[in-house]
């Protein structure tokens, strides 16, 4: 495995070299490289790059698997067998004969280095000890205990980014329950839409949150949704805006302290379950419905993070890890499995721009973070804002930083290299809710390619396969991401679906055997991806497949453009494109900025690409993790009725859509 020694520079031809790539030095200190070495010497294979080990681990799905358990330094009896059934999927099992418990395996140490760092808009920092997170999940796990949580049981969090949200977590995951949350900016009925399906018998929620300088109330809505849980028995109220929340209106609801105050701290004994066996309840954006509850087991979620932890991430014992997210996204999920690997974990509730857009490199260059983890819309609105977080801060200490959410287009790789580190693995991941881990991420062997995902995960048989099933060569167009191999990670099922009909027909319908994902993408010339956006939102004018964050990238590089979203609206038996518009304040979208827009996506993208028509709007609707909502508002200008606004962070901006006179005229 070799590498280049090369650093991000404005003079490069980045189409004939890569924005950074590691130095040999880097290569061979990486876990990744380590790993790889191990298994030539026990395979008598051998790897000379990225692809060659990937290529290795998509052929060899079992041993792979094996290997990791085995490097990763899985706790639990890991039994004698890897894989039945690998050709079957869904069908196929990992590790059958396994025993093992997720929380064990993030609760590993138990000493006085540090486990948690967290950081609100108000109040003191908090730091807790491995020794003092323990304990507390030890004391949190025997209450629950008490209060008759056991294997199988749903508990509930309606809580912000915080300690006692973990805490809950590991606990009720210790004794073989099923942990499903919700981030405390959902509304009544949003909460109901989840937690409505899964019946949680405890129900850990906050008194309120701060936001942009605001203190939230979380109380109102908690009164509102415990009449309608079916089986509800407790709610645990966690102070956070108040040291003591008025409970007047709460039924069978007690204050956390009083929750844990007859337990004390002592040694856990955890629940060993089998590998499949449920761990968390996920649901879908639920834009085009009621979500769906996807369940995911304990051992495939462990083995698939500390995978791409340790070796896509190349983080281990001590590293400082943040990410930007709230508890009603995946990458919550995906930060604390961290635990695993014995990082440190940096949690920030609040707005990344309040007080002002430092917020979150001034809390993470104080910590030393290793990797800074946020969504592509985050990079954009500091490349909006002129922000130049590596002019500002130390980020001697920063070595990666990933970004999901949506793809991040060509110009934000410029803009990290040049206005954040030019010395930095920049990974662009992509995968969801559906896998709770990614298809496509990084690595830290391999150079980046501006616009380019580096890679598929190891063990992950990623491919594009177009209308007909015949996967597409590199370079030579767009397709479906598929993945034609079993991988631990897929979903044990989805809740109240006990024929698997609807699981089977959310991701095997479209291709026989093969995970089809409901992402538009293409493989590039140097073994990496790019992801145009979701199949069911790309356009389709002539006939011709377009996707939409290709209208995006080139429209965003317009300095009065802060943001855009595409649809196809049906017209003349034919679909065409339309694209609003949001610009920067006293900005008008004229004539002259329309000819600019079309200008600039005809040259840089495709005449077929340009928009029959351009609209300004005031804001564009979003789900609560940030990702815009092209289905939602093709709906609203088809006059078609969107079925689940309580999944959009911002219901409102769909007004601006309805009954627009431009969209009746040629």
């Amino acid at each position: 495995m070799t590498g280049h020694n090369m650093a991000a520079a404005s003079n490069k031809d980045f189409s004939t070299s890569p924005l950074w790539a590691p130095d040999q030095a880097r290569i061979e200190s990486s876990r990744l490289y380590a790993f790889a070495r191990g298994l030539e010497k026990k395979t008598g294979a051998a790897f000379p790059d990225y692809n060659a080990l990937w290529q290795w681990s998509i052929e060899n799905t079992g041993p792979f698997w094996d290997a990791i358990w085995d490097f990763c330094g899985v706790i639990g009896d890991k039994g004698s067998v890897t894989l039945r059934h690998e050709t079957k999927m869904p069908g196929a099992e990992f590790f059958p004969e396994a025993r093992l418990n997720f929380a064990e395996n993030l609760l590993r140490r138990r000493d006085d280095s540090l486990a948690l760092i967290f950081r609100t808009e108000k109040g003191p920092e908090r730091q807790i000890t491995h020794a003092e997170f323990y304990d507390l999940v030890s004391r949190w796990a025997a209450a629950f205990r008490a209060a008759g949580i056991g294997p199988g049981d749903r508990v509930a969090g309606f809580m912000p980014n915080m300690p006692e949200t973990i805490i809950a977590m590991l606990a009720a995951s210790s004794l073989g329950a099923i942990w499903s949350s919700a981030s405390p900016d959902f509304g009544t009925q949003g909460l109901l839409d989840r937690f409505g399906q899964i019946e949680p018998k405890i129900l850990v929620a906050v008194d309120g949150y701060y936001y942009s300088g605001k203190t939230l109330d979380c109380l109102t809505k908690l009164r509102e949704v415990q009449p309608h849980l079916k089986g509800l028995q407790k709610t645990i109220l966690v102070p956070l805006t108040s040291e003591t929340p008025d409970v007047t209106g709460l039924t069978n609801t007690v204050l956390m302290n009083d929750f844990i105050a007859d337990y004390t701290a002592q040694d856990m004994a955890f629940t060993r379950l089998p590998f499949n066996h449920p761990l968390f309840i996920m649901f879908s954006s639920g834009t085009t419905g009621i979500p769906k509850c996807i369940v995911h087991g304990q051992g495939g979620t462990l083995i698939q993070h500390v995978k791409e932890h340790q070796l896509q991430c190349d983080l281990g014992a001590g590293d400082r890890v943040f990410y930007f997210t709230t508890c009603g996204w995946m990458m919550w999920n995906w930060l604390v499995g961290a635990l695993a690997s014995e990082c440190t974990l940096l949690l920030f509730d609040g707005s990344p721009f309040y007080p002002s857009g430092n917020v979150l490199w001034d809390f993470t260059t104080a910590h030393d973070c290793k990797l800074f983890g946020t969504s592509a819309k985050y990079i954009d609105a500091l490349k909006v804002n002129k922000l130049r977080p590596g002019d500002s801060h130390d980020l001697s200490a920063l070595r990666s930083m990933t970004s999901t959410g949506s793809p991040l287009v060509h110009e934000s790789f410029d803009y990290v290299y040049d206005a954040i580190k030019s010395d930095l693995h920049l990974a662009s991941i992509s995968g969801g809710t559906d896998i709770v881990s990614c298809f496509v991420l990084g690595n830290p062997i391999s150079p980046v390619w501006r616009g380019e995902i580096q890679c598929a995960g190891l063990g992950m048989a990623v491919d594009a396969f177009d209308d007909t099933g015949v996967p597409i060569a590199s370079g030579a167009g767009s397709g479906e991401l598929v993945c034609t191999k079993p991988f631990p990670c897929m979903p044990v099922g989805f809740w109240n679906d006990a024929d698997g009909q609807k699981y089977k027909s959310a991701y095997f319908d479209r291709f026989d055997n093969i995970w089809c994902h409901g992402d538009w993408i293409e493989r590039t010339i140097h073994g990496g991806f790019i992801i145009h956006g979701r199949s069911d939102a790309t356009l389709n004018p002539g006939g011709v497949r377009i996707g939409t964050a290709e209208i995006y990238r080139q429209v965003e590089q317009i300095e009065s453009v802060i943001e855009s979203i595409a649809v196809g609206q049906d017209w003349d038996s034919d679909v065409r494109v339309i694209l609003f518009v949001r610009l920067r304040p006293g900005v008008v979208l004229d004539d002259d900025l329309k000819t600019l827009i079309k200008k600039q996506i005809r040259t840089g993208a495709s005449p077929r690409h340009v928009p029959a028509k351009i609209i300004q709007v005031a804001d564009i609707p979003r789900t609560k993790s940030n990702k815009i909502t092209e289905l939602a508002v093709r709906d609203v200008i088809h006059g078609r009725k969107v079925r689940n606004v309580e999944a959009l962070a911002n219901p409102e901006a769909l007004d601006l859509y309805l009954g627009l006179e431009d969209l009746q005229k040629d």
